[in-house]
């Protein structure tokens, strides 16, 4: 309480202004229905955010809730949704939904909506926050957490990172994890519950949507390199010395190479020679699909187990990507044989970039490569048996 000049909290109102997207949900009862619901709880659905992640967790909310015959609803908590952008990504997988879909705007900062729920609704949260807000609120036989890194490793050792664990180690809800690769890195990691409660699946890349686009013939070979320096696990400056390095060897020769920093917050870079390389950010959808279709090489680092969606994106449109190890992240070779992974060192990736210079140079191989990709093309298929399993469970 105050002490009269203002400055003084209670314990509890310092946790939660720290914490204050932990909010739990604000819910009130309704009278059960016929039409069941499935809700996806996310921060954002606006069109900047429906890359990897987002849109993973909106087409397989979509598709459970189409199995379930149930309505699909959207709880975002950051951004009030934007209904276009949805449709289009549906439409552009082809799903069209049985129901009419349902929006929510329930801000954790605002103490005044609340979300009516009724007794056989499913809630996909997506992230250990929204996990955390929704536990408290609802039955949590009906949460389905779709778990797509391991989140501990957003944080240095800390309050975050207790917190975030604490929800990971949630024994009495259902976990559904993005890749074999990530399941099996939770468990040995701590997570057994995750084995008795979880499952996995792997991520899909259509071919109508996922493929080589035909460049002019006089354009220059192009390099993608994922610059994201606001996000650490991503490397940025790894990775921009890998390329100052490739550079100077001449293993990348800006007279026959445009590099490509595609990516959010990139700062003004000039690499060696006064190479000034090309900034691209923001892209939507179906713009950053068009540009992975033209790549040659993509660098795409990151600091966890999951191998990331743009290595995927860019071997499933045929380009040679080169990205790092890390745990049991050893060898990709199984989504693609395009993909080549590296220790995480400047020298190694250096090399690594050398050997996929000469493989996307390789046009004979390269093509076989792709047309021998391990990489799912159908999100029906990929999440299948997952959801057949789950809508009859839950």
């Amino acid at each position: 309480m105050s002490d009269g000049d203002g400055s003084k909290k209670t314990a509890m109102q310092l946790i939660n202004a720290r914490f204050e997207q932990l909010a739990p949900l604000q819910t009130y009862s309704i009278p059960a229905s016929n039409v069941r619901r499935v809700s996806i709880v996310t921060d954002s659905v606006s069109s900047g955010s429906l890359f990897g992640g987002v849109g993973t967790a909106l087409i397989f909310s979509a598709l459970l809730a189409n199995e379930m015959g149930a309505q699909l609803r959207i709880i975002t908590r950051t951004q009030r949704a934007q209904p276009e952008s949805i449709n289009q990504l549906l439409a552009l997988y082809g799903i069209k939904l049985k129901e009419e879909v349902q929006f929510k705007f329930a801000a954790f900062f605002d103490k005044k909506y609340e979300i009516d729920v009724k007794d056989g609704d499913v809630f996909v949260t997506t992230s250990w926050w929204t996990t955390a807000a929704t536990l408290p609120s609802v039955p949590r036989e009906s949460i389905i957490y779709l778990l797509q890194e391991d989140e501990r490793m957003f944080y240095p050792y800390g309050d975050d990172r207790v917190k975030c664990e604490e929800i990971l180690q949630t024994r009495d809800i259902r976990f559904l994890v993005n890749t074999k690769l990530l399941f099996d890195h939770l468990i040995s990691d701590g997570l057994v519950n995750i084995a008795t409660t979880g499952a996995w699946f792997e991520p899909a890349f259509p071919g109508a949507i996922y493929h080589p686009r035909k460049k002019a013939v006089p354009e220059k070979k192009r390099l993608f390199f994922y610059a994201r320096p606001n996000n650490v696990r991503n490397l940025f400056y790894l990775g921009i010395d890998v390329i100052e390095r490739a550079i100077a060897q001449k293993v990348l020769d800006t007279a026959e190479w445009e590099i490509c920093l595609v990516g959010k917050d990139i700062p003004p870079v000039v690499f060696g020679g006064g190479y000034v390389p090309t900034k691209l950010e923001n892209l939507s959808w179906s713009e950053y699909a068009e540009l992975a279709g033209t790549i040659d090489i993509g660098l795409s680092l990151m600091s966890t187990p999951h191998p990331s969606y743009p290595p995927l994106d860019l071997a499933a449109s045929g380009a040679v990507v080169v990205t790092n190890r890390f745990g049991n992240k050893t060898d990709l070779s199984t989504y693609s044989p395009n993909l080549i992974c590296a220790d995480l060192d400047r020298d190694a990736l250096v090399d690594a970039l050398r050997s996929a210079v000469a493989l996307s140079s390789n046009t004979g191989l390269r093509e076989r490569n792709y047309r021998n990709n391990g990489l799912a093309g159908d999100w029906q298929q990929a999440f299948g048996e997952v959801i057949k399993n789950l809508a009859k469970e839950i």
